[in-house]
């Protein structure tokens, strides 16, 4: 049976999954600010349809991967929101019919 860990070194272990997390957070954060110029009107940023498959599908990996889906969904409905708010303000300021001076 595997030693217990002492709460210093689940601390260590968590930091290691922040900072993995934030990595990829930067990474989906760049993703999102690519499509947004992309997307016509902010109808099409905040695209409730795709919210709902993104959230369904991170239900369905939580479950796979043993966490708890209410959790996961919770997280993912914020994070989602957080971006959308990140790319209606890109999408503004690049989206499609502005001039870019080009």
């Amino acid at each position: 049976m595997p030693e217990a860990m002492s709460l210093d070194q689940i601390r260590t272990a968590i930091d290691a999954v922040d900072a993995e997390l934030v990595r990829l957070l930067a990474r989906r954060e760049g993703l999102v600010r690519q499509a947004a110029p992309l997307k016509r009107d902010a109808g099409a940023v905040r695209a409730p349809g795709r919210v709902e498959q993104v959230v369904a599908r991170a239900r369905a990996l939580a479950a796979t991967a043993g966490a708890d889906p209410d959790v996961v969904e919770r997280i993912y409905r914020a994070m989602v929101q957080a971006f959308i708010d990140m790319e209606l303000a890109e999408h503004r300021r690049t989206g499609p019919g502005i001039d870019h001076g080009a």
